[in-house]
C-alpha cells in the first residue's frame, strides 16, 4: 500500500516512515502543502499534518478531497475539537492526535481502507522478503519463517528483526533502535533491547548473526551458508560472547 506522508517535522516523519516501511507500506514523504498538492505519483492513502510551514493543512485537506476520493487521515498536534470537526467536514476520513504510535496509525489506515473499499479485492501481495537461504520475512503479514517453519516471535521481537533487516550489515545505534522499535521519546536504560536481541539470536541461530558493537549498538549480518540440522553455528557462539558488550 502506498502512503503519501505530508509532515514538516523531520524526526516525526522519519520515525513514522521507518515504522510504516517495517510493515510493508511504501512511503513518499513531502514536507509542505505545496509539495503535497503538486505530487503526481500514485498513492492509496494520505497522512496529513495540519501544521505545515507554507499553508494550513486544512486547506490542503480540502484541495486534496476536491480532486480525489483517496482516504485522508489527519495527523496533528492540534487537539482542539473544532480542528477535528472541521478536518472531518472538509473531507478527512480520520484524525489522529500527536503523540501517537506507529501501530495506532497502521490500525487507522487499515480501518479506513476497509470502510472505503469494503468489497474491493486486495491487490496481489508482494512475496516475503528472503534473507539468505533460510530466513524469510513476510512484512505484510508480520510472519517469520526459518527453513520453511514459522518462528513464533513476540511483537517487539518481530519489530526489532524487521528494523534490523531493513539494512543488513548497517550499524544501528542503540538510540536509533529504541526510537524506531519502542518509542521516539524513550528515556532510561536500554536493557530491554539486549533481552530482545538475545531472543532473536536464540530463535534464528545460524540464519543471522547480530553483532554487538561496544558503546554503539548492533549490526545484523545475514548468514549465506546453510547450517546442517542439529549443528550449532560458530557465528552463534561469537554472537553470544559479544552480547554483554552491548549492554552498557
Amino acid at each position: 500500500m502506498r502512503v503519501l506522508l505530508v509532515e514538516d517535522d523531520e524526526p516525526v516523519a522519519e520515525s513514522l516512515r521507518r515504522g510504516l516501511l517495517r510493515y510493508g507500506f511504501e512511503v513518499e514523504w513531502v514536507s509542505t502543502g505545496g509539495a503535497a498538492l503538486s505530487y503526481n505519483g500514485p498513492y492509496d492513502v494520505v497522512l496529513l499534518d495540519l501544521g505545515l510551514p507554507d499553508t494550513d493543512g486544512l486547506d490542503v485537506c480540502k484541495a486534496l478531497r476536491s480532486r480525489s476520493d483517496v482516504p485522508i487521515i489527519v495527523i496533528s498536534a492540534r487537539s482542539d475539537e473544532t480542528d477535528r470537526v472541521v478536518g472531518l467536514e472538509l473531507g478527512a476520513d480520520d484524525y489522529v492526535s500527536k503523540p501517537f504510535g506507529v501501530r495506532e496509525v497502521i490500525a487507522r489506515i487499515r480501518a479506513v481502507m476497509r470502510r472505503v473499499q469494503p468489497r474491493a479485492a486486495d491487490a496481489p501481495a508482494a512475496g516475503p522478503d528472503r534473507y539468505g537461504p533460510r530466513l524469510t520475512i513476510d512484512r505484510k503479514a508480520a510472519r517469520v519463517h526459518l527453513d520453511g517453519t514459522e518462528v513464533g516471535l513476540a511483537p517487539k521481537e518481530y519489530d526489532l528483526l524487521a528494523f534490523l533487516t531493513e539494512e543488513p550489515g548497517a550499524l544501528m545505534s542503540r538510540e536509533q533502535i529504541m526510537e524506531a522499535v519502542w518509542d521516539a521519546n524513550w528515556f532510561g536504560p536500554t536493557k530491554t533491547l539486549d533481552v530482545h536481541v538475545a531472543a532473536l539470536r536464540r530463535k534464528l541461530a545460524g540464519a543471522i548473526t547480530i553483532e554487538a558493537v561496544r558503546g554503539v549498538g548492533f549490526r545484523l549480518i545475514v548468514n549465506e551458508g546453510e547450517t546442517p540440522a542439529g549443528e550449532t553455528p560458530a557465528a552463534g557462539k561469537d554472537a553470544k560472547s559479544t552480547e554483554g558488550s552491548g549492554a552498557s
